[in-house]
């Protein structure tokens, strides 16, 4: 099987026709693009994101929670989740689970078995299924923290410490790495640079 490569969404109208897409072409699809706008606005590898607890976000008054502490399932490292971000994201799709009846433990149960949380398989079929419908050949499971990660860095000024604080990466080559910033990147940001 070839790897296949996930590169951040760097273009704004991309973004938003992959969001409408999660949003519009399933079932659930108000809980796979509040997955998708979580993942980006945390960071999170999607193994710590499909395993979020609906308690660990929202308060027992059905209001999100600012800040939420958890540890990477990958690393083990302590992570501080900031939610403000998606704060009406998540309090819409709040308004859905109450509204379909969905009672479960977990933040993004599946439909089939609320007692489970959806798996990163089926995720990955949901995003590949929006990758064929737009005709994207790029799209995966990292998708959402890799584009959280690309916009972070471009519209802090490229604050790569920042980034690589927010996916709790300690080296800054392997968050560059991860950023997808091929020559082609670098040259660009090179054009911008006066060198007198």
């Amino acid at each position: 099987m070839v790897q296949q490569i996930v590169l951040p969404i760097k273009d704004s109208n991309v973004l938003k026709m992959v969001q409408d897409t999660l949003l519009d072409s399933f079932r659930a699809g108000r809980r796979n693009y509040t997955i998708f706008q979580v993942g980006k606005a945390t960071l999170l590898r999607v193994s710590d994101v499909m395993t979020l607890k609906k308690s660990d976000v929202f308060n027992l008054d059905g209001t999100v929670k600012q800040t939420v502490f958890i540890h990477d399932k990958k690393t083990g490292k302590p992570n501080t989740l900031y939610l403000k971000p998606v704060q009406q994201d998540l309090l819409v799709y709040h308004g859905w689970l109450v509204q379909q009846n969905i009672n479960s433990d977990w933040l993004f149960p599946s439909t089939a078995h609320p007692d489970r949380h959806i798996t990163e398989k089926q995720f990955y079929k949901i995003m590949a299924r929006v990758g064929d419908l737009l005709g994207i050949n790029y799209l995966g499971t990292h998708t959402m923290r890799k584009t959280g990660a690309y916009r972070v860095y471009t519209q802090s000024n490229y604050n790569i410490g920042l980034v690589m604080h927010l996916l709790n990466q300690s080296s800054e080559a392997m968050t560059l790495k991860y950023l997808g910033l091929d020559q082609a990147s670098r040259e660009t940001m090179l054009d911008q640079i006066d060198f007198g």
